[in-house]
């Protein structure tokens, strides 16, 4: 039987820069497929809205993809959008942010999805990442998640075209409705 090895940040800061998307989960590659258009349009459409909110009440920095956020030396993620309070502004360093973020944001895609909802999720919840959000495009649903107890209980599942405020933001007023692409892109 071979022994595991199990990959580090210096594994990670060592693979190519090819246009692929790496992470390390756990010590084990994952290596994922571009961003689709829509999933492109979806995180564009949140970091205008979460950005200028952010900016304007001066609670801290949303942060778009791809940034590295180092969880432990041998967990390395990329969330689509990561929102720093201002508490947890000092994590945000040179390589990326070094810790939990207060809010990591996934949108799921074909490829990801099931290791966005698993293997990532769990995760975001052992290295006490508070809030996370799970983007669904294809069913057009936003799922707000809030760390207690260790795990992830669902706040909110929301769509439509009614505003609405996520956990950790109050008077968002986000319209799930304006994230999605206005085209119809073919498969």
């Amino acid at each position: 039987m071979t022994a595991r090895v199990a990959l580090t940040y210096r594994d990670y800061a060592a693979l190519p820069d090819d246009g692929k998307r790496y992470e390390i989960h756990d010590g084990e590659l994952s290596v994922m497929a571009a961003p689709t258009p829509d999933h492109q349009i979806v995180i564009g459409n949140l970091f205008l809205i979460l950005a200028p909110y952010v900016k304007a009440r001066s609670s801290g920095l949303v942060i778009l993809a791809p940034v590295d956020v180092i969880l432990s030396d041998t967990t390395i993620v990329q969330p689509d959008l990561v929102y720093l309070d201002p508490e947890r502004l000092s994590a945000l360093g040179r390589r990326g942010v070094q810790g939990p973020p207060t809010l990591a944001i996934e949108v799921l895609s074909p490829t990801t999805g099931t290791t966005d909802r698993t293997t990532k999720r769990d995760l975001y919840a052992r290295y006490g990442v508070p809030h996370l959000w799970l983007v669904d495009a294809r069913a057009r649903t936003i799922e707000a998640y809030v760390l207690r107890g260790g795990e992830y209980a669902l706040t909110v599942r929301a769509a439509g075209g009614q505003p609405l405020d996520l956990p950790p933001f109050a008077d968002l007023g986000l319209v799930p409705d304006s994230l999605w692409s206005p085209f119809s892109l073919e498969p």
